[in-house]
């Protein structure tokens, strides 16, 4: 199944057709994407770091100009340090509490005399960290639970870059060759199925 946009329907419509070829999920690592927890509900859930990572540098950049942006990038690093979900929390009610008239400060436009956040970008990032906090760690109630995408998105690229060689092909050919190269690396199939996926 090909989809051209990312939805909540078609994220459960792909569990459906897992669970109808005799998978059994166990757990789901993803993005901040809200479908897939929604699609997947009652399957223990776990935020992918890297992809929290990147949500907290849309709104702080890599080099936040603000002690703010970079105590809280600082603080999503380390996820990446085996920080356990204790720890973590305090951190982050620490966070909260020293920085909150900083992330609560508005600016009053002159002109229209509408408001908004005056530090919007590190404010959003701090509400993406607090709205996604529970997911961050799922995995210490089963470390066999990834705590990132990294080995999905590595076989994606390796699959991406044996596309790109040949750059000339159809959408349908492309289509063709990605359900082949993925059901060939999910399970062992018979000539018969890969065969049936080239009709």
């Amino acid at each position: 199944m090909f989809a051209e946009t990312e939805t909540t329907y078609g994220y459960f419509l792909l569990k459906e057709g897992l669970e109808c070829l005799g998978y059994t999920i166990l757990s789901v690592t993803g993005d901040g994407f809200s479908g897939i927890r929604s699609a997947f509900q009652g399957i223990p859930f776990q935020m992918c770091h890297v992809h929290m990572e990147r949500l907290v540098i849309e709104g702080t950049t890599r080099k936040p100009l603000t002690e703010a942006g970079q105590v809280l990038l600082a603080l999503v690093r380390t996820l990446h340090k085996n920080t356990n979900s204790h720890l973590f929390t305090e951190r982050l009610k620490y966070f909260t509490e020293r920085y909150r008239d900083f992330l609560n400060e508005k600016t009053t436009h002159p002109f229209t005399e509408d408001w908004s956040y005056t530090h919007e970008g590190v404010r959003s990032a701090y509400l993406s960290i607090v709205r996604l906090r529970k997911y961050l760690f799922t995995y210490e109630h089963d470390y066999n639970i990834p705590k990132t995408t990294n080995s999905l998105e590595g076989h994606f690229k390796h699959v991406k870059k044996y596309l790109g060689i040949h750059s000339g092909l159809t959408l349908k050919h492309q289509q063709k060759i990605l359900a082949v190269i993925l059901q060939a690396s999910s399970v062992s199939p018979s000539k018969d199925v890969l065969n049936k996926l080239w009709k």
